[in-house]
């Protein structure tokens, strides 16, 4: 009996949106964390102070974009991080 594995591609790859630093308007970025998450404020704020902090994990392209985007305009450093395919023909 052999082992077969199928590999699906997709042409979503999902992405992570990384926030490096917060920047000098800290309780802007926490806003925008709070409105990309849906976290508390609180938890938000946490979020922001711990950094690097993944904000968002396996999104689509344009919305990983489109939250580093809103992250940078309010003065935050963040990026954006495709997400490696598993290599399933390891042993």
């Amino acid at each position: 009996m052999t082992d077969e594995y199928i590999l699906l591609v997709c042409d979503d790859t999902p992405h992570d949106v990384l926030l490096t630093d917060p920047g000098a308007h800290v309780m802007d970025v926490v806003q925008v964390v709070r409105r990309l998450t849906g976290l508390s404020l609180w938890r938000s704020k946490v979020l922001v102070t711990r950094v690097p902090a993944v904000v968002l994990a396996h999104v689509p392209e344009e919305d990983a974009t489109a939250a580093v985007s809103a992250l940078r305009d309010a003065g935050a450093h963040a990026e954006t991080r495709e997400q490696r395919e598993p290599d399933f023909r390891k042993h």
